[in-house]
Formats: C-alpha cells, sequence, structure tokens
C-alpha cells in the first residue's frame, strides 16, 4: 500500500513547487493594492523593529549599513515541500547618513522537507557590506551563494557575525532567529514603474537618482532619524 500511494505524495509535491514558483507573486501583488501600500507597511515594520527594546544592536548600527531590505510580509507555508514568498523595498544609505528613495523587490525560495503550517513573518535584512549593494543593483542575488548571510543578533551585549547580510526576524509579535540560505530575492521593475511613473532600474533608482516619491519621504526620514 505504501509503494502505490509514494508516487501520489511526489506528485503533489511537485504541483505545489511549482505553484509557489509561479503564482506566489501573483497572490503576493493582489495583497496590496499598489506599491503605495507596500511603503507604508514597510514604514510600520521598520518602526516597529527600531523602536523595540531586544533591538539595541539594530538601532545601534543601523548607521553602519549600506542599505537595508525591509519585508513587510514573508509567508511560509508547507506541505511536503515548503515555500516562502514576500515582497520588500531596498533603501541605500547615503554619505551623511541620507537615504534613497526605494527600490522594489520579490523574495521567494524552495525548501524541501516534511513540512506543515505556515507562519507569517515580518523581515528586516541590513546589508552590511558594499558588495551585498552592489550585487542587489545588478541581478537576482541568492542568500548563501552570491552573498553570506546570518541571523541578526538581538539583546543586550548581542555581537553580529562578519556577513554582507544580517537578518531579523518578527513572528506574532515576537523576534525569531531566521534563516534565509537559498532565498532569492530580485528587483520587481513592474512595481518600480508603477511608482516612479516610468521604467526605471534600482541602479537608477538607489545610485542615478533618476526618480523620486515623496510618499517614501516619512521612511527615508525614519531610517534618517536613527543614523544620527
Amino acid at each position: 500500500m505504501f509503494s502505490i500511494e509514494k508516487p501520489k505524495i511526489f506528485i503533489v509535491g511537485v504541483a505545489f513547487f511549482f505553484n509557489m514558483l509561479f503564482l506566489l507573486p501573483v497572490a503576493q501583488a493582489k495583497k496590496y493594492d499598489a506599491p503605495h501600500e507596500l511603503v507604508d507597511k514597510a514604514t510600520i515594520t521598520m518602526k516597529r523593529f527600531l523602536q523595540d527594546q531586544q533591538m539595541s544592536w539594530l538601532r545601534e548600527h543601523l548607521k553602519e549599513a549600506k542599505g537595508v531590505i525591509i519585508i513587510p510580509q514573508l509567508i511560509k507555508g508547507a506541505f511536503f515541500i515548503g515555500g516562502s514568498g514576500g515582497s520588500g523595498v531596498l533603501l541605500a544609505r547615503y554619505p551623511g547618513n541620507d537615504w534613497s528613495y526605494p527600490a522594489f523587490y520579490t523574495l521567494g525560495s524552495v525548501s524541501f522537507g516534511l513540512q506543515f503550517g505556515g507562519e507569517v513573518s515580518e523581515i528586516v535584512l541590513l546589508i552590511m557590506t558594499q558588495k551585498g549593494i552592489d550585487a542587489f543593483l545588478s541581478t537576482a542575488v541568492k542568500l548563501g551563494g552570491d552573498l553570506s548571510v546570518a541571523a541578526g543578533p538581538i539583546g543586550m551585549g548581542a555581537k553580529a557575525q562578519l556577513v554582507d547580510i544580517l537578518a531579523f526576524g518578527r513572528s506574532k509579535g515576537a523576534f525569531i532567529g531566521i534563516s534565509l540560505e537559498g532565498a532569492v530575492i530580485k528587483p520587481r521593475d513592474s512595481w518600480n514603474r508603477i511608482y516612479y511613473g516610468k521604467p526605471v532600474r534600482p541602479v537608477d533608482i538607489i545610485y542615478g537618482r533618476l526618480v523620486k516619491n515623496p510618499h517614501a519621504d516619512p521612511l527615508r526620514s525614519l531610517l534618517k532619524k536613527y543614523c544620527r
């Protein structure tokens, strides 16, 4: 009986795999009415992280980061094959602690294993190296492959590893250790176009400074406030 059912389990798993790869971006697009709403949610998420007492390391070292990626909602679900995905914004820090306007990205990953249930998390990624910023502005990036990544330190006296990316996660109001090894982050060009009113690449937003949208000023001001 087990040998007969096993192929069916495999087929269900493969079907879920492709569903996560191709349908998840569509689901995420429907979740937010517009890129503007994502920026609003990113502002709320970042404020929660920066104001939390456990995030003393994040507050104190934000001014050392080259940039930040804020993902207000990372959805993780699993049935024989697990996967996660979400949309977020990247902002880079300029000399003098000013911050760029946001560029839009998606994060997705697939992991194999017997997993059940789902989880929704808020994610903040601190980009600690110039290599990290340059990688995100060129093409899709695989964490743990193209760039090194580790869980961000939480609590008083915590110390960080020397990596390109530090990942902080929050789920159900509590900060959690998070592993993003194998996750792929890539630009969301269609949302960059919608938000700025014309086709524009992340490098044009971050380094070229070719576009602006005052709607993002509250988020930029929040980051600047904690970099003094």
